[in-house]
């Protein structure tokens, strides 16, 4: 190689250099405390995105976090002094408080961003006031899909999330940015909102949805011959929810104070379309339709 080649090289490799080191300023260490089905499903896309991953969880996962790319830590002592940017809490609903309070928090960096994805967000919202340091990041997440809806693109599925306390350091509100953006660039609808109109929402929404997939579940519902529309979607429904585990269901009723409120209005509803139904009775004696 002439020297002249040499020379004219060098511009070039300033800039894959200096490329490639902005490109490690934007990538993220992303923690994942927990790492069951939701908890891989999480770090097998931030992986893809480009972000470096690790997880610590009570099982042994090595294998599975190895074929994902993600480095796995049994001992959330040495997961902490990994130092990742970002920490999110991928527990159930019922376990979170005893992982968080076993959790070695004070081995972490100090100003690090903590993030859960729980399907309730005032309890992890109270419970991060509560226990993490003062100076650690807050924001709570939800993402509203999961590992089946979410296997594919994750185009214009929804992302909440809410910025509960960010210090005002610039760096520490890009590392925010930096996290959303990566549910913003896999085309996620985002909706900025606070814990509070969450559950609120949700309660009317996702735990109704819940509860009426487990009341049919119950009832033992069956593809027939001739399914109307309305019953695909009623099996559908069954499909997406009552397979899911009674603890989540309980999670969504526990830990939202507005849940309680939403049964009562459900079965208030039901007694009084059952009510029209037997009303109606009075004026006809239905042994008499079928002579």
């Amino acid at each position: 190689t002439t020297p002249r080649a040499i020379d004219a090289a060098q511009p070039f490799d300033f800039e894959s250099k200096a490329r490639k080191k902005i490109e490690k300023s934007r990538t993220l260490t992303i923690g994942i405390v927990g790492f069951g089905n939701f908890g891989q499903f999480l770090a097998k896309r931030f992986v893809k995105c480009g972000h470096d991953v690790i997880a610590t969880s009570r099982g042994d996962y090595y294998a599975t976090a190895s074929e994902l790319g993600v480095a796995y830590y049994r001992d959330p002592d040495d997961f902490c002094e990994a130092h990742p940017d970002v920490v999110i809490f991928a527990t159930s609903i019922l376990s979170t408080e005893t992982t968080i309070n076993a959790f070695p928090t004070q081995r972490l960096r100090r100003n690090t961003l903590v993030c859960d994805v729980l399907s309730v967000k005032q309890f992890p919202k109270q419970l991060f006031l509560t226990k993490l340091p003062e100076n650690f990041d807050i924001v709570c997440l939800h993402p509203m899909f999961g590992p089946d809806s979410g296997k594919g693109s994750w185009k214009d599925l929804p992302l909440v999330y809410d910025k509960v306390r960010v210090g005002e350091e610039k760096k520490r509100r890009d590392r925010v940015d930096r996290l959303l953006g990566i549910f913003e660039q896999e085309g996620c609808r985002m909706v900025e909102m606070s814990c509070e109109e969450h559950d609120i929402q949700a309660a009317s929404s996702q735990f109704i949805t819940h509860t009426v997939g487990r009341m049919l579940g119950t009832m033992e519902m069956k593809e027939t011959t001739i399914n109307t529309k309305g019953y695909e979607s009623l099996l559908s429904l069954v499909n997406n929810t009552y397979n899911d585990s009674f603890d989540l269901y309980y999670g969504l009723f526990m830990y939202n104070k507005n849940a309680t409120q939403e049964l009562n209005r459900l079965e208030a509803a039901f007694n009084e379309v059952k009510g029209e139904l037997f009303d109606r009775l009075h004026t006809l004696i239905r042994d008499d339709i079928f002579e």
